[in-house]
């Protein structure tokens, strides 16, 4: 490790102890050229890949997916049928692989613990008053521990968008640190809710105060907005991860969610990943799609590559 690597640690270290610091660096950060971000998002979107590559590419979103269901009207039954899907999403191929996560209310944890026991898919959970972000902290830090301690072994936490929009960083980054504590060894993944933040200058700063605060993955979107994961918004945040791990040596994770539901806008962001932030992300443990229809798409385009037929929308179970 050399000096100035040990220096900028320690630097980072110490930007959250006071308000006037966090707020310099924030808005210190280089601003993000808006139009130069869509336009090579957009360029990024046109790339094609050999049709070996890809049948890899499937199989690696399909191992990239939270599959989730956050709806008022879930039921044990519900939850069940879709971890059970989650470990085998394709019953008629033993070959296709898992996904990462099910991703649930923290009510419906225990059943999707019950349901993954003994299988390799994580178990996450929303907590901190999803989708809102609007509670005490001490009804945030009770929401995350009894959804870790029921077993999740991810959560989804949202930050309160009011307090960054005011400018009351600080506020933001103890909360974040709070509920990172009562993850235990859960991992943290920070939802920025970033069709609510107006600017990619403020995706870059929420995406760093996460990140500061301890965060293991960022994360675009509830999917409870009108406008959830784009890929502009996604490629600034993986800038954001890469220039991070750049500066202090850790490396966190990226999760869109929301809006992506077809094979080829997941191959766009796997391009995007692999162009932006580099090939250490290509990977579950780094980069997730929060996603409830994209899998069956995913299945769908692995089928046709693999037997010559498209099945139909109803061929796999509806989540």
């Amino acid at each position: 490790m050399t000096a100035t690597t040990t220096s900028a640690r320690s630097d980072l270290s110490d930007l959250g102890r006071t308000e006037a610091t966090l707020r310099a660096f924030l808005h210190g950060l280089p601003g993000v050229d808006q139009v130069g971000a869509e336009q090579r998002a957009a360029m990024l979107s046109t790339r094609s890949i050999k049709t070996s590559a890809k049948a890899w590419a499937i199989d690696l979103a399909i191992r990239m997916v939270d599959l989730t269901t956050l709806e008022g009207a879930d039921t044990p039954g519900k939850v069940r049928a879709l971890s059970a899907k989650a470990q085998r999403p394709d019953p008629a191929d033993p070959t296709c692989p898992p996904v990462a996560a099910v991703c649930v209310y923290p009510a419906m944890v225990p059943v999707a613990a019950e349901a993954l026991a003994g299988s390799n898919v994580h178990l996450a959970s929303v907590a901190t008053a999803f989708p809102s972000g609007q509670a005490p902290l001490p009804v945030k830090i009770a929401d995350t521990e009894a959804a870790v301690a029921a077993g999740a072994d991810e959560i989804d936490m949202v930050i309160n968008r009011g307090a960054f929009l005011s400018g009351r960083y600080r506020e933001v980054y103890d909360e974040i640190v709070a509920v990172k504590a009562a993850c235990g060894d859960a991992h943290l993944k920070v939802i920025l809710e970033t069709g609510e933040l107006a600017t990619y200058d403020n995706v870059r700063r929420a995406s760093w105060l996460a990140m500061l605060a301890g965060g293991d993955f960022i994360k675009t979107s509830t999917g409870k907005v009108p406008v959830a994961a784009t890929l502009p918004v996604t490629l600034v945040m993986l800038e954001a991860v890469r220039d991070f791990r750049a500066a202090t040596g850790r490396q966190v994770g990226v999760k869109p969610a929301g809006g992506i539901r077809t094979t080829k806008d997941a191959i766009k962001y796997l391009v995007t990943v692999n162009e932006t932030a580099g090939e250490d992300w290509l990977h579950p443990d780094w980069f997730r799609f929060g996603a409830s229809t994209l899998l069956n798409d995913l299945l769908m385009q692995r089928t046709k590559l693999s037997t010559g037929t498209y099945p139909g929308p109803d061929y796999f179970t509806l989540d």
